[in-house]
Formats: structure tokens, sequence, C-alpha cells
């Protein structure tokens, strides 16, 4: 297998040779942001939205980047050209730096990293999943941070509870999965007159669904890329709505879904043991699928 490249603050360096001091507050303290996407036939997918949530996360910790949007983005490309892998995940990690005290923000270091992908997004959806909830919200929710303690603490919990992931709720209203944003569909229309949904789902699915709004978490969130643009693909089609969204209210929803970077979208078909819907995979969630896996083969 061929060896890898990575960016390592101003160097390209083989991946071997890539690596940090053990006084780095990433090592130290957990102190470091990070952002991730997709590269499918050679091509960045949705790279400006995940720049930007870099450059936030990097201004909310208090982290400087030491170089412009165009320079990063030039970084990444001579990656890809350094890598030749055209199906692919990058990586961009910033960390706290090397601090003497152990403690105090440094010069961070930045690495940019590539491996190849797993899993290659379909226009098919991927095998519905299982959640179970858990009471628990991250250290700042919107800043996309390299601590996962308590989703890899959980795993034990998950797999006991028959689960694939866990939900995180505050006092009974849902945030988020630990690398997931959560949407759940109504049973009618906020103003309780069914209304049916319009256009190319109704004509793609023999009749469509009658109501419902698409609701996803306002608070206590990380703003992930991929729920952005299913927001922007669901309003051709539903009302949608960013609020507080209670576990109750989930429990009653007709579909719920998950979606990330990672796996675009994913049905959930049982919440804490209790079936969602009819138990399947709901027609929005298909279309809106369909419609993403279009979005992102034009991106």
């Amino acid at each position: 297998m061929k060896e890898l490249f990575v960016w390592f603050n101003d160097a390209l360096v083989p991946t071997r040779r890539a690596s940090l001091q053990v006084g780095d507050l990433s090592i130290q303290r957990g102190y470091a942001i990070f952002d991730f996407f997709k590269t499918l036939d050679g091509r960045p997918i949705f790279l400006n939205e995940h720049l930007d949530r870099f450059f936030r996360s990097a201004e909310r910790m208090r982290l400087e980047t030491g170089l412009s949007a165009d320079v990063l983005r030039g970084r990444i490309d001579e990656l890809m050209e350094k890598n030749q892998l055209p199906d692919s995940g990058v990586r961009l990690t910033l960390t706290g730096g090397y601090a003497a005290d152990a403690y105090s923000i440094d010069r961070p270091n930045l690495v940019i990293s590539q491996s190849p992908l797993t899993v290659v997004p379909t226009a098919e959806l991927p095998v519905a999943i299982r959640l179970v909830s858990y009471p628990h919200i991250r250290q700042l929710p919107d800043v996309k941070t390299i601590d996962y303690l308590m989703a890899i603490w959980l795993k034990p919990f998950i797999r006991e509870q028959g689960a694939d992931d866990v939900l995180y709720h505050l006092d009974g209203v849902v945030s988020e999965c630990p690398r997931s944003n959560v949407f759940i569909l109504t049973g009618e229309d906020g103003d309780g007159h069914g209304g049916g949904l319009s256009g190319g789902l109704r004509g793609g699915h023999g009749g469509g669904l009658s109501g419902g709004r698409l609701v996803t978490p306002s608070r206590n969130i990380l703003h992930g890329v991929i729920r952005g643009k299913v927001m922007e693909l669901a309003r051709r089609q539903v009302p949608v709505e960013e609020r507080d969204m209670t576990l109750e209210e989930l429990y009653a929803a007709k579909e719920v879904f998950i979606t990330s970077t990672g796996k675009h979208i994913w049905p959930v078909v049982n919440v804490d043991g209790r079936t969602i819907g009819k138990g399947k995979p709901g027609p929005l969630t298909e279309a809106l699928n369909r419609d993403l896996y279009r979005c992102v083969k034009g991106a």
C-alpha cells in the first residue's frame, strides 16, 4: 500500500513522519478542533461550508489558524494531488499547541490528513438504526471539538440497550447524537390542518403524506453541514422548523432520521424501545436522501 502524505503545519510530509509532541494541549487537555469532509471522484464536497465552520470553531476556541481560507484550500488541493485518492475523507485538526504549563494556549499545530473513504454514498438509504436517549449536553456544543469522552464512555451502555447510537437530551429536550443531527416529521402541520406534501414527493410516492412538519433542534447542537443542506432540500416539500424538540414529540413522530457528513441520512425506526411510525423508513426520509445524493453528485 502506498504511503500517504499529510500537511503538518507548513510542511507536506509522509504520514509516518508526522507526529505531535506529548506536550500539545490536544494530548494534555483534549484541547483541539477539527473538521471533516469527503472527496468524491476527486471533488471536495461542500468544502466552503466545512471551511467556514472550521474557522468559526477556531475563533470560538481562541485558536489562531495562521492562514487564510484560500491558502488552506491550496494546501488541500496539494494534498489531494499528492495522495491521489479520488474517494476520501479529509480531516483538518487544529490543536492548542505546545504549552509550557500544559494549560495555556500556545501556537496551534495544524494537521491536514487524508484517508480512503470506506463507504461511498449512494441514492439508497443505509440500514435503519435504533437510538437510546441519555441526559447530556456537550461542552461548547456549537464547536466541533475533539471531545468525544461521553460518546465513547457510553458505548457499552448503547450495546446493552440494543441500540446503534445515543441521542442526547436535557430534561427531555432533545439536542443531537454525538456525531449527527436529528430530524423528525411531525404527525400534522403546525396549524392542525393536515396539508400534505407537494411536488416531487407527492408524485414520486403515489399520494405522499398528509400533513407534518420537519423539525430539528436549534439549541445545544453542532450545526452540521449536511443538516443545513437537508433543510434547504426539505423546504421544497414541507414546512421546516428549527426549535426545541421533546422526547415525547420524537416518540410520536411519523419519521425520524439523523444526518452526518459520513453517512448523509440514516433512518431511525426505534428510540428507547419505542417504534417510530410504521417501523420502517418513511417516504420523506427516502425522498430527501435521493435529493441529497443528487446534490452531492452535483457539488
